[in-house]
């Protein structure tokens, strides 16, 4: 079973990101759920959303709490709750930002993870070039996509075109693309890096 955790803030598109997710997966054959965990119910406010993938069916139902991969919607969380609480070394870290690890505080978790397991992405700014919003939930899952290949890019894009027709769905899904592309373009940059 693949465990995903989501951390983001109301209005961001945690839960929706979380339910993308699961079709996508479900999609491509395998089985999903999705389910969201918040208190006060306002813009603005700390949100987490689930999503586990598997082969089998999927008889859980308690909060995700050591995550194979974690998703931040919005860096402001960082030093406010223990979002890293249950990731494991061989965990999986996206994360919505243009700044780099260390300058966020983050060195040592960059270094406790796998460095082609991290990814920083400009999701904000993305999203708003392509859709002209900042909700940064559907380019962090391209994002996603690259980095753990648990579910496709063409995956990601159905399930968004299902859940978003129209332009609001296309903008969506070159957004998912352009944060595919970064995340592809960023670990080939640190896989061809010369070691030490």
């Amino acid at each position: 079973m693949f465990a995903v955790r989501i951390h983001g803030r109301g209005g961001q598109g945690a839960v929706t990101a979380a339910e993308l997710l699961s079709v996508a997966a479900f999609d491509e054959g395998r089985h999903a759920q999705a389910f969201p965990t918040f208190g006060s119910e306002r813009t603005g406010a700390p949100v987490v959303a689930f999503c586990r993938i598997d082969t089998r069916p999927i008889r859980l139902r308690e909060p995700i709490t050591h995550p194979d991969a974690l998703v931040v919607q919005d860096p402001t969380l960082l030093h406010q709750v223990d979002l890293f609480a249950g990731l494991g070394a061989d965990g999986y870290l996206v994360l919505n930002t243009s700044s780099t690890l260390e300058s966020l505080g983050l060195g040592e978790l960059a270094g406790r993870l796998a460095p082609d397991h991290v990814v920083t992405v400009p999701a904000t700014e993305i999203a708003r070039e392509h859709v002209g919003r900042p909700v940064p939930n559907v380019p962090l899952l391209g994002a996603f996509a690259a980095l753990t290949g648990q579910v496709s890019l063409e995956a990601v894009a159905d399930a968004v075109r299902e859940r978003f027709p129209g332009l609001l769905g296309e903008g969506n899904v070159r957004a998912a693309e352009a944060a595919h592309e970064h995340v592809r373009r960023s670990v080939r940059r640190s896989a061809d890096a010369p070691s030490g």
